[in-house]
């Protein structure tokens, strides 16, 4: 498909349903799809962090995009991570995933190694070079241990090199910086600027942001759309009251005890244990090393879907 520019509105980072022996489970990741198509969403990121791509194998990865590429049939942007160390890892990732059919790919600053802004700006000069489709900048420095800086982004942009970017930094005073420059500088057309929040999609989409990617869409897709569009429409009280309820639901992720097990654990958990409830997929497992949910925490999910009316 044409790959829209700039690309708008929900982009769900799409969980990667498990089956109990850790294998992907295509059928439940179509059933998955479906549901998220059905809720309205505009694009489907995969590979991203709450597709769990840190903990699957290459081959894992390949069997997610061609099965999602494949069933979306254009319907539908697909957008795939390529998140990984180094340059030259990152560019093999290109190849595999556009192989299997992604219309864009996502990537973080280099990792493991601190990079410098000129080095950053480097590796994403050399992975639009070497792309055959565009490619989005993903800031999340709690995973890469680098802030991608506004300036660098926007002058990416202006090269032709970034299409769009996900920001997951927390940081608002920068992506407001990028939103702003993306709308006032001459140079800049066509870029498109996510926000990777749950918590404040109204505030973004308030100071200019294009949409959302965020990973409660995958158990209330309908919701984030509906934001949207109401957002969209000038009802901002009525897009202000949606927030709040999926900013209540949000609380799920914090289910899991911390004395046993990590944030992701208990949000990826929470989320999985979510899908499978509305009965979307079959397994909520996680990957290894995650620490599965208790029955009693997963009752507690139950509960904020309950009081979100999705149950």
């Amino acid at each position: 498909m044409t790959f829209p520019a700039p690309l708008t509105g929900v982009v769900p980072p799409v969980c990667t349903p498990l089956t109990p022996d850790r294998e992907v489970d295509v059928p439940a990741l179509l059933r998955l799809v479906d549901h998220l198509v059905d809720g309205g969403v505009h694009g489907l990121f995969v590979l991203g962090s709450t597709s769990e791509a840190a903990f699957l194998t290459d081959r894992q990865r390949r069997v997610v995009v061609e099965a999602v590429a494949g069933h979306v049939g254009g319907r539908l942007p697909v957008l795939a991570g390529v998140i990984d160390m180094t340059t030259p890892r990152v560019l093999d990732r290109v190849r595999e995933v556009t192989a299997a059919g992604a219309d864009a790919v996502v990537a973080t600053a280099p990792f493991y190694a601190r990079t410098h802004p000129a080095e950053i700006a480097r590796h994403y000069r050399l992975i639009a070079a070497a792309s055959p489709v565009p490619v989005i900048a993903y800031d999340i420095p709690a995973a890469v241990h680098s802030k991608l800086p506004a300036d660098v982004v926007l002058d990416l942009a202006a090269e032709g090199a970034l299409a769009g970017l996900k920001d997951s930094s927390g940081d608002l005073a920068g992506f407001r910086e990028v939103v702003v420059g993306a709308r006032t500088r001459p140079d800049v057309h066509g870029f498109s600027v996510l926000t990777g929040s749950e918590l404040f999609v109204d505030a973004a989409l308030e100071i200019g942001a294009d949409g959302a990617v965020p990973g409660l869409a995958n158990v209330d897709p309908h919701g984030y759309v509906r934001l949207d569009r109401l957002h969209r429409a000038g009802d901002r009280a009525a897009a202000r009251a949606e927030q709040e309820r999926l900013c209540a639901l949000f609380g799920m992720v914090r289910v899991g005890d911390p004395g046993r097990m990590g944030g992701s654990s208990s949000a990826l958990g929470a989320f999985k244990a979510a899908l499978r409830l509305r009965g979307v997929i079959d397994c909520a497992a996680t990957a290894e090393p995650q620490v599965p949910l208790s029955p009693r925490e997963v009752e507690r999910v139950g509960k904020f879907l309950a009081e979100a009316g999705l149950l």
